[in-house]
C-alpha cells in the first residue's frame, strides 16, 4: 500500500541519513557525498510528483562534504549554493549568508560583494519579511565590504599623495564607499548583539572624518547597555579609543576596570596595574594589587616575566615601608594554600632557572616574601644566583632575608 511504502521510505531514508552522519563524523567525504547523492535520488525518485523544498539537512551537509571533499572546487560549491537557493525559499538568505562566507574564505570578494547585492534586492511576499534578520545581516556584511574598499581607496590616498585629478577619483569613490558602508554599519550595531567587527569599522569610518563625539557614544554604548550581553571587547575598544583620544586616567580606568570584573586575565591588565600604582588614591593602589594578583591565578600567566615583575615591585614597596600589609594579607590568605604548588615548586624554579633567569628572579623575590626564606623555590633561585656570582641575586636574599618578619605577619 501506499501508507506502507512511505513507512519503508522514511525508515530507509533515516538508515541513509545515518550512514552519511557517520561518514562525515569519520571525515570519510568521498563516502558521505556518494550517500548524499543516494539520499537526494531517493527523494526525487519517490515524491516526483509532490514539491518538496530541499531539506536542511542536505544543504548543511551538502555544503560540509563540499568544503572537505578532496576533489570538490569553488564551482561546484557555487553550483550547490546556487541550487540551495533556488530551491529553498524559506531559508534563501541564509544560504546567501553561507555562500558569501565561503566565497570570503576563499578570497572571492569581488563575487562576495556581488551576492550580497543581489540578496539585498530579493523579494519574494511575506517570506522577505519572515527573514528580515538575515536582511538586516546582508546589509551588515555588505557595509562590511565598503568599509573594506573603504579602506583600500583610503590606503591609496595616502600612499600617492595628492595627484591632481585622480586623487580626486580615488577621494570621490572613497566617500562614496564611506557613505554606504556607514548606513549599514550604523544600522546593525543597534540591534543587541555581538558585533565587534562591525564596530571597529564603524568606530574607525567615524573617526577618520573627525566625528570623534558619534565614535565615543557609540563605543559607549556597546559597553555599557544593558540590552547588549555582556562583552569585554567593547571594553578594550572602548579603552583603546579613550586612550587614543588622550582621555583622563579616571576614564581610563573606568574602562578597564569593568574589563578585570569581566576577564581579570585579559593581557590588558599589566597596563592597568601599572596604572592604577602609579595613582595617588590608595584605593587605586590596593585594587592594582588586587588585579595582579588575579591575574596570576591564570596558567597563562605563569610565564609572564612583566607580571611577576609588578607584583615584585608592589610587594618591595609595601615590605619597605610596612604600610598596607593588609592589603597584603587580604590578597595573599585565599592563595596561600593553593600558589605555593601552583608558581613555586622546585622543579618549576629548576625549569624557570634554566630558561629565562629574569623570570626566576621576581619569582624568587615575591616567593621570599609571601613564604619566608625557608621557601623551597626562593632558596633554589638564590642559591643558583649566588653561586653564578650574580649581584643582584646575593642582593635579593638578603632583602628577603631581612625583611623575613612581613612573612610571619601575612601568614598568621
Amino acid at each position: 500500500s501506499s501508507h506502507e511504502h512511505k513507512l519503508n521510505f522514511r525508515k530507509s531514508k533515516e538508515v541513509c541519513l545515518n550512514y552519511i552522519q557517520d561518514a562525515v563524523l569519520q571525515k570519510q567525504w568521498e563516502r558521505a557525498a556518494e550517500f548524499l547523492t543516494s539520499y537526494i535520488e531517493s527523494l526525487e525518485k519517490d515524491y516526483s510528483n509532490e514539491y518538496m523544498g530541499p531539506s536542511e539537512i542536505i544543504w548543511r551537509i551538502g555544503t560540509e562534504i563540499l568544503c572537505h571533499h578532496s576533489h570538490s572546487s569553488m564551482k561546484e560549491l557555487n553550483s550547490f549554493m546556487e541550487q540551495m537557493k533556488i530551491l529553498g525559499i524559506k531559508r534563501y538568505l541564509k544560504v546567501c549568508l553561507e555562500h558569501v562566507f565561503h566565497l570570503l574564505c576563499n578570497g572571492f570578494i569581488d563575487e562576495a560583494y556581488q551576492n550580497l547585492s543581489l540578496a539585498e534586492s530579493w523579494r519574494f511576499g511575506e517570506q522577505t519579511v519572515i527573514q528580515d534578520k538575515e536582511m538586516k545581516l546582508i546589509q551588515a556584511y555588505r557595509g562590511l565590504l565598503d568599509y573594506y574598499r573603504w579602506s583600500k581607496q583610503k590606503n591609496i590616498l595616502l600612499e600617492h599623495g595628492e595627484d591632481g585629478l585622480e586623487d580626486l577619483s580615488v577621494e570621490q569613490e572613497m566617500h562614496s564607499c564611506f557613505r554606504k558602508a556607514a548606513v549599514n554599519l550604523k544600522e546593525i550595531i543597534k540591534i543587541p548583539g555581538v558585533w565587534d567587527q562591525f564596530v571597529k569599522c564603524y568606530v574607525d569610518l567615524l573617526e577618520f572624518y573627525g566625528d570623534h563625539n558619534e565614535a565615543r557614544q557609540v563605543l559607549h554604548d556597546y559597553a555599557y547597555n544593558s540590552k547588549f550581553p555582556s562583552n569585554p571587547n567593547a571594553h578594550v575598544y572602548l579603552y583603546q579609543f579613550l586612550k587614543r583620544q588622550g582621555e583622563s586616567k579616571k576614564s581610563l580606568i573606568s574602562a578597564l576596570k569593568n574589563l578585570h570584573d569581566t576577564v581579570p586575565s585579559h593581557e590588558l591588565m599589566i597596563d592597568f596595574n601599572l596604572m592604577l600604582q602609579k595613582s595617588k588614591k590608595k584605593k587605586n593602589r590596593q585594587l592594582g594589587l588586587e588585579v595582579i594578583f588575579a591575574a596570576l591565578d591564570y596558567a597563562g600567566w605563569k610565564e609572564n616575566v612583566k607580571a611577576w615583575s609588578c607584583l615584585a615591585k608592589q610587594l618591595r614597596q609595601i615590605v619597605m615601608s610596612e604600610k598596607h600589609l593588609d592589603w597584603l594579607k587580604q590578597e595573599w590568605s585565599p592563595r596561600k594554600d593553593w600558589w605555593p604548588a601552583f608558581h613555586f615548586s622546585r622543579y618549576l624554579g629548576k625549569r624557570n632557572w634554566q630558561e629565562n633567569q629574569s623570570l626566576s628572579y621576581e619569582k624568587a623575590l615575591v616567593a621570599g616574601i609571601l613564604l619566608g626564606k625557608d621557601d623551597k623555590y626562593f632558596k633554589y633561585i638564590s642559591h643558583q644566583g649566588c653561586k653564578a656570582q650574580m649581584k643582584r641575586f646575593r642582593i635579593l636574599k638578603k632583602f628577603v632575608h631581612k625583611h623575613n618578619p612581613v612573612y610571619m605577619r601575612i601568614s598568621g
